[in-house]
């Protein structure tokens, strides 16, 4: 694949997924100008928000992506963290928890470091193995069983889901060398980052435009089947377009993007079915238009394990 621009050293592959994602942006903020000219209302009001809020998280995505990956990595921990500091406050835990929150938070750089390092064995145990019975062992030592198993819910499946799950975003720069590949990493982490943006956005049009059925009536009515259906189809197309980006071939690009899609809507109906409970909207205003970090992360932390893994056992494994 030539170069858009030759004096650039940034891989060709990069340099197209960049002008893409740009062209898109500048179309939709284009489309609802006018559309807002023509026929001002809420929707187009909603849409136009949300386009200028994706304006700036893309620029932090790209600028963060290639950079060094010692950036890269500060820049996925920090959102780990920022995930831990929007949801926490929100589950009123209890004072004396405060010990085990600051475990929670210490974690973060220990398995950030770990993906940079390439300690990919204790990367995979540290959470899911480690921790998940060391915080409900030092809930335990505090003496005091009432609402325990509430907290020994809570924080391991936090970590999990906040930090676990984001991290798997820094694990792909530790991938073995595959033939033939040359987006390398970057390529890899834009591809999966523009996936769940866009499955987002098109969940989202799709139930504006056709949703009749909610999914989950009860958790979030807002989701619909149509826009669901539509979403996947959709992000599922674009997966193969987008594969030069990836060492899959047609049909594994097709597959990983249904898996994407499909983890996406599930991280976010998680969530949703969380707020719920919690009894509120949106986890935080952080991201106009959007909410809180908690709010246009949740895919992220729900796709970026199972796309690490079937990166791996595709292109990887297969390719061995």
């Amino acid at each position: 694949m030539n170069k858009l621009i030759e004096s650039w050293e940034m891989i060709a592959e990069i340099q197209w997924v960049i002008f893409i994602i740009l062209c898109i942006l500048v179309f939709s903020s284009t489309a609802w100008f006018i559309w807002h000219r023509l026929k001002p209302g809420k929707l187009v009001k909603e849409l136009q928000v949300r386009t200028r809020s994706w304006w700036i998280m893309c620029a932090c995505f790209i600028l963060t992506t290639v950079a060094h990956p010692i950036i890269t990595h500060v820049g996925l921990a920090f959102l780990s963290f920022a995930l831990l500091r929007e949801m926490y406050p929100l589950l009123k835990l209890d004072s004396r928890e405060r010990n085990v929150v600051l475990l929670c938070y210490a974690v973060i750089p220990v398995q950030y470091t770990l993906a940079y390092l390439g300690m990919t064995t204790l990367f995979l145990a540290f959470i899911p193995v480690f921790m998940f019975v060391v915080i409900p062992f030092v809930l335990v030592t505090r003496g005091e069983t009432e609402g325990i198993v509430r907290s020994i819910s809570l924080m391991p499946y936090s970590l999990v889901a906040w930090v676990y799950g984001m991290s798997h975003l820094a694990l792909l720069f530790q991938l073995p060398e595959i033939p033939g590949f040359t987006a390398g990493p970057q390529g890899l982490l834009l591809y999966l980052i523009f996936l769940v943006g866009i499955n987002d956005v098109l969940q989202f049009a799709w139930g504006k435009t056709l949703g009749q059925h909610a999914v989950l009536p009860r958790v979030s009515p807002n989701k619909t089947w149509e826009g669901l259906i539509g979403g996947v189809l959709s992000t599922t197309l674009i997966a193969v377009s987008l594969r030069f980006l990836t060492p899959l071939e047609p049909w594994q690009a097709a597959l990983t993007g249904c898996c994407v899609a499909v983890a996406g809507f599930m991280g976010d109906a998680i969530a949703s079915g969380m707020k719920r409970d919690i009894g509120i909207k949106n986890s935080g205003n952080a991201i106009p238009g959007h909410g809180g970090y908690l709010d246009r992360l949740d895919g992220f932390s729900a796709a970026a394990a199972p796309f690490f893994h079937l990166i791996y056992f595709f292109g990887v494994t297969s390719a061995g």
